[in-house]
């Protein structure tokens, strides 16, 4: 799960520690994550403390080695500390994640000769939420920050990738809550 981001759109630094439905808008993600699996990863930023967490979540921390570096070295951070051939990539700031569809993308790499599973939105598929084959995700991850390249969507490209039509997802999401994510105060409206 990626949480080191700077905020800038939100306008404070501690965006994933706002109260959202009643608790941190952190909390959301890693209670959806850990539905599905007993061990969440979460990268913070180089500095930045360890948010608490209610006893028993199963939430473990570890940060980007420098600061700066953009989403795909805390994906890549993230992964060497996953011990499971697949990993589920999320957004700290995304509370709307639903369990069925994060399952399905799980499901769909498990089946098909993939690296990476991703949603369609429109014309295009979003990096975040993704299912991602833990080695080849560390392996093509370490080969794009060694050339200089920062991004989620072209780490994704560079893998065999599968997308899931929207027709797919949105019939077990049928209000897209899974894309959501909270960039400004606004987007805590839960209304």
């Amino acid at each position: 799960m990626l949480a080191g981001g700077r905020s800038t759109r939100f306008g404070t630094a501690d965006k994933l520690g706002a109260t959202y439905a009643g608790m941190p808008l952190l909390q959301h993600a890693v209670a959806r994550v850990a539905e599905i699996t007993g061990d969440v990863v979460v990268v913070l930023a180089p500095d930045a403390p360890e948010p608490s967490f209610p006893p028993g979540m199963p939430v473990r921390f570890v940060h980007d080695p420098r600061e700066g570096e953009g989403p795909l070295a805390g994906a890549v951070a993230g992964l060497a500390h996953v011990e499971r051939a697949l990993a589920v990539l999320v957004g700290g700031d995304m509370p709307g994640l639903s369990t069925a569809v994060v399952l399905e993308m799980l499901q769909v790499a498990a089946e098909g000769s993939v690296d990476a599973v991703v949603l369609q939105d429109g014309d295009r598929f979003r990096p975040l939420p993704a299912a991602i084959r833990a080695a080849a995700g560390r392996e093509s991850g370490h080969a794009l920050l060694h050339q200089g390249e920062r991004s989620l969507r072209a780490w994704l490209q560079a893998m065999r990738l599968a997308v899931i039509d929207e027709a797919r997802w949105t019939a077990l999401d049928p209000q897209r809550a899974t894309l959501r994510d909270v960039d400004e105060p606004a987007d805590l409206d839960t209304t």
